[in-house]
């Protein structure tokens, strides 16, 4: 009798504890053309109407209506941020990310608001890798994606300008788009694997044309207030920025932690073996004491979830998929190793809030899924981050080594 009534509490309690377990509904939901499809394609491909008789999409997504989401820019304490800006058709949020983080911190070491190029960066990237595949006889990776580290090494070289010195849009373009310009470069690579052309200097001066006519040529002096500046010159007296100042955080369970590792993705194109690999408790506290602190961050990871929105522009993670308390370093390295956690976009973090006891992070995006609300509201540009979502689908991030002192005195 006596082990039968625990039996019944033990039921009991268990059948409560689920009970009020909130289960995440899912729903397939039709998307109208956006954003991208009636801003940037019709800059793109000069079209109108023409998208109106297209096929509406569905896709598969986390209900998130039955959730309090702080979802206004206001919610959140934040750091200095320029507005946020499209990178249009264009695939380098790596470039757009990782100066939206280095103007900001431009205002936080010298306090001055500055307006950067992303599309100068852009540019010696692509020089940067048609050297590499020049040198490895086409077996670098050439794309338009990199890594956030790639803009501080890329600055430490060929120094930035501000946005004003070089747009990258000609043309008349309102937005940028590279697809043809990346065709008419990596169909002449290819091409040297067949011709065994493998002159260096011949062929950078071939990349540099084809990119000088679609996004122009990059100045090499400029004025700022009244004064002349070279791009290293700019870097070093005006904006004042030390490259050697950022260091890459990742946390992944494949290389051991506490030791600096290669991120094994196809944008680290240069095998870069300089991330600091931590466990994913400490990565998620750096997370929320730098930001706390008025540290924010380029952070990139996976944005391709059903807890995704671009709706309620909020991240995410449903039960469904996987239980909050079931997310660890196992089930992040699980997705990372079978690809469905993958390296895809690179955004800006700019804000913290705490709501209901639960972590909230405010995104600065230059992709236009964040774009689909109203366009003049403060929240256009934005994506607001659940804990959840950082410490399962985001791998890394850049930020300033005076955040993580006490973290990298332990390699």
């Amino acid at each position: 009798m006596k082990q039968f009534t625990l039996i019944t509490v033990a039921i009991f309690i268990v059948s409560n504890v689920f009970a009020q377990i909130k289960t995440d509904k899912s729903q397939f939901k039709s998307y109208e053309p956006g954003y991208y499809q009636n801003s940037i394609l019709k800059d793109v491909r000069n079209i109108n109407k023409k998208l109106e008789k297209k096929e509406l999409h569905k896709r598969f997504q986390m209900d998130q209506s039955g959730y309090n989401i702080p979802l206004k820019v206001s919610d959140y304490l934040s750091v200095w941020a320029n507005p946020v800006i499209s990178q249009g058709n264009a695939g380098t949020c790596w470039a757009f990310s990782t100066v939206s983080f280095l103007e900001s911190e431009v205002y936080r070491i010298n306090k001055k608001k500055v307006k950067l190029s992303e599309i100068y960066t852009a540019y010696w990237e692509y020089v940067e890798k048609a050297k590499g595949f020049v040198e490895t006889r086409g077996k670098s990776l050439f794309s338009e994606g990199s890594e956030g580290n790639a803009v501080t090494r890329g600055w430490k070289k060929y120094g930035t300008v501000p946005q004003s010195a070089y747009t990258g849009l000609l043309h008349g373009r309102k937005f940028h788009t590279h697809s043809k310009m990346f065709k008419e470069m990596n169909t002449y690579l290819e091409s040297l694997k067949e011709s065994n052309a493998w002159n260096e200097d011949q062929v950078i001066e071939t990349i540099k044309g084809i990119m000088n006519y679609y996004i122009g040529k990059p100045p090499v002096s400029f004025f700022v207030d009244g004064k002349k500046y070279t791009p290293l010159t700019y870097l070093k007296n005006y904006i004042k920025i030390n490259p050697d100042d950022y260091v890459e955080i990742l946390s992944y369970k494949q290389a051991p932690y506490w030791k600096k590792c290669e991120y094994k993705v196809p944008d680290n194109w240069w095998h870069n073996k300089d991330y600091y690999n931590v466990p994913l408790d400490v990565f998620m506290k750096i997370v929320k004491k730098s930001i706390k602190n008025g540290y924010s961050m380029s952070i990139g990871g996976d944005v391709s979830e059903a807890g995704f929105l671009r709706s309620t522009q909020a991240a995410m993670i449903p039960n469904f998929d996987i239980p909050s308390e079931y997310i660890n370093e196992d089930s992040r390295q699980f997705r990372f190793s079978n690809k469905t956690t993958t390296d895809d976009h690179g955004m800006h973090l700019v804000g913290y809030t705490e709501k209901d006891g639960n972590d909230w992070y405010l995104i600065k995006d230059s992709s236009s899924g964040s774009r689909n609300n109203d366009k003049n509201a403060p929240e256009f540009g934005y994506y607001f981050f659940h804990e959840d979502y950082i410490k399962l689908k985001m791998m890394g991030f850049t930020i300033h080594k005076d955040a993580v002192k006490d973290i990298l005195k332990k390699f």
